[in-house]
């Protein structure tokens, strides 16, 4: 008897965990996009231009130096932050700058942004700098873009493939 009530106790524990994962299964619904709506993600990670070039160091610098130190070229770590912009029809949607990543700011800069849109036709314009310039952008691209409703446009950026791309 004793035996057959631990059963049946543990059968109703059991009954009771898959209830509450069913009801959570369903509930609350979750929607990702609003109806007519489309969803456009900035998202890449990319090394910006060294912000110094680097140089040849003369011999009797060299010289001063241990042994193990005598490299010939002193190429400086240090990057330049990632400025991204993003224009939809015409206005400033997003403007983003990625620090360089590392201790010695030698690292990849990585931008991850989301814009959720209306679906239909939009005018798109994409500016990235990569360089220490004070103005301007080395990359741009500008686009007419339709986007049905619960699309995904994605913003990468290949330099080897001519820079700014839109999947």
């Amino acid at each position: 008897m004793r035996q057959a009530r631990a059963w049946l106790g543990q059968a109703l524990l059991y009954a009771a965990f898959a209830i509450f994962i069913g009801a959570f299964s369903r509930w609350p619904t979750y929607e990702h996009l609003g109806p007519q709506r489309a969803l456009i993600k900035l998202s890449f990670i990319h090394h910006g231009k060294r912000l110094q070039e680097c140089r040849t160091v003369p011999p009797e610098e060299l010289a001063k130096l241990p042994p193990n130190m005598r490299a010939p070229m002193d190429c400086p770590r240090e990057r330049a932050p990632i400025i991204v912009e993003v224009d939809v029809d015409g206005a400033l949607a997003l403007r983003e700058v990625a620090e360089p990543t590392g201790v010695s700011n030698d690292g990849a800069a990585s931008v991850y942004r989301r814009l959720e849109v209306a679906a239909g036709r939009h005018q798109l314009a994409v500016r990235l700098r990569d360089s220490s310039r004070a103005s301007g952008f080395d990359f741009e691209r500008t686009e007419t873009i339709t986007l049905r409703p619960a699309q995904v446009l994605v913003i990468d950026f290949h330099p080897e493939q001519g820079g700014i791309t839109l999947l």
